[in-house]
């Protein structure tokens, strides 16, 4: 068996210390699956060593969900109660850390009507705005792991018998992580520090789009946000707290943030989306000043469509990322059927909100002079995959062009 106990213990560590950067006295929300009870304590013993003042289970159920999609009336779906607002402004206020073990089985919502997912997931995103707006912000520490479940690893790899299954999505895991290095703390911190150099350079460079193409048809010019920077996986909180974290475990990307209303061309999709346990795959899009203005996919158009009318932000690109694909989660050749992973392995843009910390000052910013900056606001945040091998990426600024990427990688 891959995962000894040994090696998830050492995971929740990294998760805690790495990951969340857990700050003696600090309190942690741990939220999980209840097939992920085991590693989700290991986590909350990793916290507590690292000094928590206390630790909140906060559990989740994608079969009970299911039953309340597919039963509960239209009222209770959109009806947030306010305990539930009240609990997570609570733990804000109260400055916990946020610690997010993702194993979605990327089939748990097959065959549930895609209107009811959105109609819950969006009255859930609007109710909790304030919460929502603090994550984007990074005013309160968060990061995301993931650990594999069995039906998750059967669809990875379909033909393996579900031990064989689970070994191999372990194996795909810790390699991602940097699990096996001698010491990961050491390992991320070097990582870092070159995605750092990458961010920095563009930042330096105040391109005022980028263009990208590729052999799928992908022609699209990407307007930046005025007074836009360039951020990656490694946060540090905007309150002044001086604590770094990894939002997401893993990450390779660099990434920043679109101007709303200077989006043209048509991009293809290059990988299928899991969205909310529903597939989607063979997305395009055309975009005219800022917004979609056209769409397909040849499955889950159905789902698609209702995503993109969740507001009006959702029409409009909240994030382009950049991602090599000599990334070690692109040459794995593995396909995820989830995003933590899957957007680590292929340049990605994002249907919805910006975040605000890829505009200069941005934490301190209102939603509106965000907006006049070019940043979108939206109730979802949803990555889709375009990057391929054929990549190519242009800077512009002015009457310059600058290759940024050929052929898939850094020029």
């Amino acid at each position: 068996m891959i995962a000894t106990k040994e090696l998830l213990e050492k995971y929740a560590r990294l998760a805690v210390r790495t990951g969340i950067n857990l700050q003696k006295g600090q309190k942690v929300i741990i939220n999980a699956e209840l097939a992920c009870a085991e590693f989700a304590r290991m986590c909350a013993k990793a916290a507590y060593e690292a000094g928590a003042a206390g630790v909140e289970m906060d559990w989740t159920d994608e079969e009970s969900a299911r039953l309340r999609y597919l039963n509960s009336t239209e009222e209770y779906l959109t009806t947030i109660p306010q305990w539930y607002v009240d609990k997570a402004d609570y733990q804000d206020d109260q400055d916990f850390a946020y610690l997010y073990i993702d194993s979605d089985d990327p089939d748990a919502f097959a065959g549930v009507p895609a209107e009811r997912i959105a109609m819950a997931q969006t009255a859930r995103r609007k109710a909790i705005k304030r919460h929502g707006d603090n994550v984007s912000c990074n005013r309160v520490s968060w990061s995301i792991v993931a650990l594999p479940t069995e039906k998750w690893a059967k669809k990875v790899f379909p033909g393996c018998t579900a031990e064989e299954a689970m070994d191999r999505l372990y194996d795909a895991i810790f390699k991602a992580v940097r699990l096996y290095e001698e010491d990961p703390v050491k390992a991320w911190e070097d990582h870092l520090a070159k995605l750092q150099e990458r961010a920095k350079w563009l930042t330096e460079q105040k391109f005022d789009a980028l263009r990208v193409t590729t052999g799928l048809g992908t022609d699209l010019t990407v307007g930046l946000a005025d007074d836009h920077i360039w951020g990656l996986g490694g946060e540090e909180r905007s309150n002044g707290a001086h604590q770094p974290f990894v939002a997401n475990m893993p990450t390779e990307e660099v990434f920043t943030a679109p101007h709303n209303k200077k989006i043209n061309g048509v991009v293809k999709s290059s990988m299928p989306l899991n969205y909310n346990g529903q597939l989607i795959d063979g997305m395009s899009f055309t975009f005219e000043n800022g917004k979609v203005v056209d769409f397909d996919a040849t499955l889950g158009k159905d789902v698609l469509s209702h995503l993109l009318d969740t507001d009006a932000g959702a029409r409009s690109l909240g994030e382009v990322a950049l991602v090599p694909c000599k990334s070690p989660i692109y040459e794995s050749g593995i396909f995820f059927y989830n995003t933590l992973f899957d957007e680590n392995a292929s340049c990605h843009l994002a249907l919805g909100s910006c975040y605000p910390t890829c505009i200069k000052n941005g934490a301190a910013l209102t939603n509106e002079d965000v907006d006049a900056l070019g940043g979108n606001d939206s109730a979802i945040h949803v990555d889709f995959m375009f990057g391929t091998d054929d990549l190519t990426v242009t800077g512009l600024r002015g009457d310059e062009e600058i290759p940024v990427f050929v052929k898939g990688n850094w020029a």
